[in-house]
């Protein structure tokens, strides 16, 4: 599986430049943890794109990730994490946190919960950099699945399906 978001998140590093982070196995491949100032900055999908610099301290959410796979629904809250955001994005990510796996709700439904637009609140899920961790594959569309990191269809939308399955909030098949 691989996924942009490193890339974008990272481009203006120099070529050979090592970052703190720790890569783990998943059903869904290679996923990567990106860490900074404060803890866990970033999750991405597949090969890291740059040299990474293992990072111990990120074992809590390598461990969280593996009891999620295990069983969504026994794994408990995410650890904290340090992913960096506008202030809306941040209301958003830790309203996301509080959707309990196997429970979806519309942008629409989001949205009103959190009193914005359902335009507004998918590009905080859009820009979510820690999917999975902050599970904004929670949020779908009133008729069918919306999108799932900056894609509407493809890889990134079956990784969603893959999940919302996972969690039983989709039927298998």
């Amino acid at each position: 599986m691989t996924c942009c978001k490193e890339n974008r998140r990272f481009a203006d590093l120099e070529q050979g430049t090592s970052i703190p982070a720790a890569v783990c196995d998943s059903p869904l491949g290679l996923l990567t943890l990106w860490w900074g100032p404060g803890g866990v900055v970033g999750l991405a999908f597949g090969e890291p794109s740059l040299e990474v610099h293992p990072q111990t301290g990120v074992r809590p959410w390598i461990a969280w990730l593996e009891a999620y796979f295990r069983d969504p629904m026994d794994c408990g809250p995410a650890p904290p994490m340090a992913a960096r955001g506008t202030p809306f994005q941040q209301r958003v990510w830790r309203a996301l946190c509080h959707l309990p796996p196997g429970r979806v709700l519309t942008y629409g439904e989001m949205a009103r919960c959190l009193g914005t637009g359902a335009r507004p609140l998918g590009g905080a899920c859009r820009a979510n950099p820690c999917p999975i961790l902050v599970p904004c594959h929670r949020v779908v569309a009133r008729r069918g699945l919306g999108g799932y990191a900056g894609g509407v269809d493809g890889e990134r939308l079956g990784i969603k399906r893959w999940l919302l399955q996972h969690e039983g909030a989709l039927p298998h098949g």
